[in-house]
């Protein structure tokens, strides 16, 4: 049995039933890092010594039969802005370089509590701030289908590691697009759920209304499995919510929506998201082969029963400054925190305090950061107020507005993750307004609140992957996950195969 070949679900099935261990699972993918990661620098921190012992424990507790879930000693990886006690956490910054949190966040407790092993912590755009993974202190993450691409961002180490078989799943965090966007470019599975759904007490906030932790994975099924222990993440009494960051869902059982049954279901297609650049679109339109991907899965859906329509979808032309103004506010007021007085970098040689705020500041965050906190307190001023953040709220209010009448009409609605494949290194980077104009399709979702996920659909001519988007109304997530599975029993196994073989 190849380990690295199954998903993590089917590994939780070969653990429960004997024919392999999690010590066996956990060394197999500390092999796979010991021999890829010199090529893809999927991590920024890999505790060796830590999931052996780790894993070990698990495997005693499952002989023992007191972990019997579907992830039971199964590796897991972790985007560095996750707190794990006693492992660092360093948001890929030199701001946070030598911070060892005292206390785990939720999410990474929910899997450690259902027997999941952590691996390690995951590279990523520096406070998640960036759409390619490039703007990390740590240096960069490269694609695993062509480490000449990025991996997409911020939580590209997370989707690099899967696709490349460094580990059976990751946590990623998505405010625009974190968790889909490289999943896209990765070929594997990312789903972001409804705001709320899944506890953020322990993720460094950059958007504090915008931020939600989702997983990558390798298959659909994966996704509903992980979805059901993270949105279930209770105190020891029944019922008790943990945070106030986690809203309480009676309906958590999202595996109940892995039925290949789209029949009568009504998907919608935003005819703005189509505008193909190469045939008189914008700049910022769509790539023909990514277009012609997205209409085929339509299509797919279509001949499983699934009635399918292009519609307007009012105010999508205003989701990109809408969204980099609330954003960047938020993180100019998230990021405060760090002055190099409580914890973290602190610059040296410096008399005075305001001084010392200046240089640590200055030196401890990144280009990319610090051109997001300028443009937040911009936004912010007495002076600016007005003109541009509470118009921006106003515009967000909207925006859910638009997707509330889409979703009267419609279950969920299908369209494209990126403009285009995974751009080579260095491409975005050297231009941000082209960087932003990237999350176009992706960061609505996020204003509004929604449920959506990504999953693979093909592969552009270069071998490099290409993703389409599923979008449910809130607390929807059975719908695009029925859609999804539907897809991904029909179309999907191409790309599946793929993966398999390129993990090997």
């Amino acid at each position: 049995m190849e380990l690295l070949s199954l998903s993590a679900s089917e590994l939780g099935r070969a653990i429960r039933e004997g024919r392999t261990t999690a010590v066996e699972a956990m060394e197999a993918v500390l092999e796979q890092i010991e021999e890829k990661e010199k090529i893809y620098h999927c991590y920024v921190t890999v505790d060796t010594e830590g999931a052996l012992r780790r894993a070990e424990e698990v495997q005693k507790r499952i002989v023992a039969g007191e972990l019997t879930g579907p992830l039971a000693g199964v590796p897991v990886a972790v985007k560095d802005n996750l707190c794990t006690q006693g492992l660092p956490t360093t948001c890929s910054s030199r701001m946070l370089r030598n911070f060892i949190p005292p206390y785990t966040a939720e999410a990474v407790k929910s899997l450690e509590r259902a027997g999941a092993v952590l691996i390690g912590k995951t590279n990523m755009d520096e406070f998640a701030m960036g759409s390619t993974t490039e703007t990390s202190a740590c240096g960069p993450t490269c694609n695993p289908h062509n480490p000449e691409h990025v991996p997409g961002g911020s939580s590209g180490g997370s989707a690099a590691a899967v696709a490349a078989g460094e580990c059976f799943f990751a946590l990623g965090s998505d405010t625009g697009g974190s968790i889909r966007q490289p999943a896209s470019h990765c070929g594997v599975v990312g789903l972001k759920p409804t705001y709320g759904t899944v506890s953020r007490f322990g993720l460094v906030a950059y958007g504090s209304s915008l931020d939600q932790i989702g997983p990558l994975c390798r298959t659909v099924e994966d996704c509903a499995v992980i979805l059901e222990i993270l949105a279930s993440g209770k105190g020891e009494e029944k019922g008790i919510i943990r945070d106030s960051t986690l809203m309480e869902r009676e309906e958590v059982d999202f595996t109940a929506a892995l039925i290949e049954d789209v029949t009568g279901m009504r998907i919608g297609i935003p005819k703005a998201w189509l505008a193909d650049r190469a045939a008189g679109g914008t700049e910022e339109g769509l790539d023909s082969e990514m277009r012609e991907a997205v209409l085929n899965a339509a299509e797919v859906l279509r001949k499983k029963g699934a009635v399918i329509e292009e519609f307007d979808l009012d105010l999508a032309e205003y989701a990109v400054p809408t969204y980099y103004t609330i954003a960047c506010a938020e993180a100019s007021s998230n990021l405060e925190r760090f002055d190099g007085v409580k914890y973290g970098y602190r610059a040296e040689s410096v008399e005075e305090l305001h001084q010392m705020y200046k240089k640590t500041r200055s030196a401890g965050f990144g280009p990319e950061v610090k051109r997001r906190i300028m443009l937040g307190s911009f936004v912010l001023s007495s002076g600016y107020y007005d003109a541009y953040y509470l118009k921006a709220l106003r515009v967000k209010a909207m925006i859910k507005k638009a997707f509330d009448e889409a979703f009267t009409k419609y279950d969920c609605i299908l369209g494209p993750v990126a403009p285009t494949t995974a751009p080579k290194l260095g491409e975005s980077l050297s231009d941000p307004l082209k960087m932003y104009l990237g999350d176009i399709y992706t960061i609505s979702v996020n204003l509004a609140g929604l449920p959506a996920m990504s999953i693979p659909c093909g592969m552009d001519k270069r071998g490099l992957p290409i993703g389409l988007q599923l979008i449910g109304d809130c607390f929807q997530e059975k719908k695009i996950l029925r859609a999804a599975y539907t897809y991904e029993s029909c179309s999907g196994r191409t790309v599946k195969l793929y993966n398999r073989r390129h993990r090997r």
